[in-house]
């Protein structure tokens, strides 16, 4: 790991972007973070990454790239804008042979191909594919590639991704994040520490993998959950009517079909789906 007397001598991000003419473009969901001791935050959370395999999407003009490689780790980066690419390539040469950047999309990236089994993936995620990208990762096969995910996204997803039964938030995307991991919101992120500062506040959220219960098959969690959020104001009868034994197999496990979907906790979402799976 660098000592804080390298950590410092990295160039200030301010610079980095003038002298290369970046700017944060919305086409790509860009906001730049250039605060270095909240970068260094970030890069925390994961615990040790002392020569850990790092992923990254978007990283922009290295400024969470840099905290990563000061962390100790060795860091694989997807970016879409050529722009930033010699930014980065700058970077890599302060740290010799720990940093591999891609130019590409990272929708098309076969992630353990590139990086292997146990690499910590750690992102300011570009807002335009975060959530997509996040369900692909939940949705790996399990136990998953990767070792944890430390992600930035809008407040009201992190606050989606961890929400309990009951909550305003609670839906879809809880159940997917919860049924066989286990996410936190890791540390609130103010809009003005972005450039340029976005509409709504952003926090980062961690998740690291849990054991997947056994006899659930994912596909079929997933249409139950599409059936009954996607039509949540009604009741449970209503909006599972079409998944074939579904009416049955919430009476053999005594959830009341009068209930909607939001209150169904994440241990009964998992109780029905193994029932419907075995079936």
């Amino acid at each position: 790991m660098r000592s804080t007397a390298e950590v410092t001598a990295l160039p200030p991000l301010r610079e980095v972007i003038a002298r290369h003419g970046l700017t944060a473009t919305k086409a790509l969901g860009q906001n730049f973070l250039l605060d270095r001791q909240l970068l260094a935050r970030i890069a925390a959370i994961p615990g040790d990454l002392t020569d850990a395999a790092a992923y990254e999407v978007g990283p922009g003009p290295g400024g969470l790239t840099g905290a990563l490689l000061d962390a100790g780790a060795r860091v694989t980066a997807v970016e879409r804008d050529r722009r930033c690419i010699p930014a980065l390539a700058e970077l890599g040469d302060l740290f010799p042979g720990r940093l591999t950047v891609l130019e590409d999309d990272a929708l098309r990236i076969d992630e353990e191909a590139l990086v292997g089994r146990g690499a910590h993936v750690v992102s300011n995620l570009p807002y335009n594919v975060g959530t997509a990208l996040l369900l692909r990762w939940l949705a790996a096969e399990w136990r998953p590639w990767w070792a944890s995910l430390t992600l930035m996204f809008q407040k009201e997803v992190a606050e989606r991704i961890v929400a309990g039964p009951g909550d305003e938030a609670y839906g879809r995307l809880a159940v997917a994040a919860q049924w066989r991991a286990s996410p936190r919101i890791a540390l609130p992120v103010h809009r003005s520490a972005f450039v340029p500062p976005p509409k709504v506040a952003s926090a980062v959220v961690h998740i690291v993998p849990a054991d997947a219960p056994e006899g659930v098959d994912h596909a079929v969690l997933e249409r139950l959950t599409a059936a009954a959020f996607g039509q949540r104001r009604k009741m449970l009868r209503q909006s599972l009517k079409g998944v074939p034994d579904a009416l049955d197999a919430l009476a053999s496990l005594g959830i009341a079909a009068e209930r909607r979907a939001e209150t169904v906790s994440v241990a009964e979402w998992i109780a029905l789906a193994a029932a419907l799976s075995s079936s």
